[in-house]
Formats: structure tokens, C-alpha cells, sequence
């Protein structure tokens, strides 16, 4: 019932004749950054804990796959119920473990069979598969040097364990510092910056984490302490660039400290 009248929601707002002057003036390519939005407003909510906006993020979220749905109906593409149809068999036929009776050993033996499943299906669609090819270029650089790796791990292109890729940022750092030091080009300079940041991502999948949540919570963990200094400086009488180095950095222990303590 409520998704029904979601869907008439969006109708009305997407009619020509009386709907909404700016949703009528929406297409796929102006209303895909705003998907992108809500998605990691969905992450920053579970990142946070709140199940409370989680459940209204969902919601934005929603109304995004049901906009599209609605502009793809109007061209007389498909329409929302085409949409959860096609979900709704990919996940039956990718988990026949589960609906068909057979069985699988591990969440490691799925995840491989969930890919050939889905190669066997680009295949019969008459798409060419290559291992990398279908790893979203919009998603976030991090992420996307993540996935990119886990793939090409996945046909063998990989080292054994987390001390190969730990000494490839001793090189690529190295890389760097030889850049900058003969005064290469901002390119080069960015080239191998690039590298680096690549093989630190590797390294941190051999480590079982995800680099993106882990630099999020430095992000995190930097405003904290950011916002220390800052009531420092407020509480000294002073504004922003009239401490010192030596100053800002003793206020910012402090906040090291106070996250350390029980």
C-alpha cells in the first residue's frame, strides 16, 4: 500500500498537465547525483548508529529508485514493477543454494559462484565480460581501487599474504620522493601519489579492511580534534592564525589524549 502510493506520488509530481515545474524538468543524468547523495547519507547513518534516520535515508533513497522508475516509464522503457521483478529473479537465480536445492560450502564458495552466475549472464546477453569491466566509475576513488583489486584478485593477480603489498608502498613512496625531489612535473607528481595511495588500498585489503570506512573515521577523528583546538583558541582569546604551530599541536595532543582515556 505505501509503496503504491509512492508510486502515485511520483506520478503526480512527473505530470505535465499540474505536477511539480522541477520535477518535470528532471532526467537521468540530473537526478543520478542526488541518488549518489542519498546512498552515502544511507552509509553516514549506519556509519553513526541512528536507526531512526537509517529508516528515513531508506526513504530518499527509495523515492530515487522510483523517480527513475517513473521517467523510464514515460519513455515506455520499464516501470517500477519491472524493476523489482528483474531483482527479485536475479536474486532467486543467483542463490540456488537457497531456491533450487543446491548447496555451497562457505560465503567464500557463494561469493565465487554468485560471479560465474553473473558472467554466465553477460555472456548469454552477448556482453563481453573482462574481469574489471563492470567496476562502477562512479564510485568513490578509494572504493573503487578496492574493488578493482579484489577482481583481479579473484583470477590470480595478487600477492599471498599483506607483506607483498606492505613493500610496495616502501617502493611506490619511494617513486614519489624521487618525483619530487628532482622537481618532476605536477603530473608525475600526482602519477605517483596515485600509486601510492593504490598501494595502500591493496595493503589494507590484504588486512581485512576497508579502506573507505577507514578513512571516513579518520575524517571523523579529525573534526573531533579539529573542534578541540578550536574551543582552545575560543578560550584563549585568540583567533584563528594567531597561535603558534607549537600551541596548536599541544592542544591537539590533548584531544589525543582525552579519546584515550576510559
Amino acid at each position: 500500500m505505501s509503496v503504491a502510493r509512492l508510486l502515485e506520488i511520483m506520478a503526480a509530481l512527473r505530470d505535465p498537465e499540474g505536477g511539480c515545474p522541477w520535477d518535470l524538468e528532471q532526467d537521468f543524468a540530473t537526478i543520478a547525483p542526488y541518488t549518489l547523495e542519498e546512498a552515502y547519507e544511507v552509509a553516514d547513518a549506519i556509519e553513526r548508529g541512528n536507526l531512526e534516520d537509517l529508516r528515513e535515508e531508506l526513504g530518499d533513497l527509495l523515492l530515487q529508485v522510483v523517480f527513475h522508475a517513473q521517467m523510464a516509464c514515460e519513455q515506455g522503457a520499464f516501470d517500477f514493477d519491472d524493476v523489482a521483478r528483474g531483482i527479485c529473479e536475479k536474486m532467486v537465480r543467483r542463490h540456488p543454494h537457497v531456491f533450487a536445492g543446491e548447496t555451497v560450502d562457505s560465503a567464500q564458495a557463494q561469493t565465487a559462484a554468485w560471479e560465474r552466475l553473473k558472467a554466465d549472464e553477460k555472456a548469454a546477453r552477448g556482453r563481453r565480460h573482462g574481469t574489471l569491466d563492470d567496476v562502477p566509475l562512479a564510485l568513490p576513488a578509494l572504493a573503487r581501487a578496492a574493488k578493482l583489486g579484489k577482481r583481479a584478485a579473484r583470477v590470480g593477480f595478487d600477492w599471498p599474504d599483506a607483506v607483498g603489498p606492505r613493500q610496495k608502498i616502501g617502493e611506490e613512496l619511494a617513486e614519489l620522493d624521487a618525483a619530487v625531489a628532482g622537481g618532476a612535473g605536477a603530473d608525475a607528481v600526482e602519477a605517483e601519489l596515485g600509486d601510492l595511495l593504490f598501494a595502500v588500498v591493496n595493503h589494507a585489503r590484504h588486512l581485512g579492511v576497508d579502506p573507505e570506512h577507514a578513512l571516513r573515521r579518520s575524517n571523523a577523528k579529525f573534526v573531533r580534534r579539529f573542534a578541540h583546538v578550536e574551543r582552545r583558541l575560543a578560550e584563549s582569546g585568540l583567533a584563528a592564525g594567531e597561535a603558534d604551530l607549537e600551541q596548536l599541536d599541544a592542544w591537539w595532543d590533548e584531544a589525543k589524549s582525552a579519546e584515550r582515556e576510559p
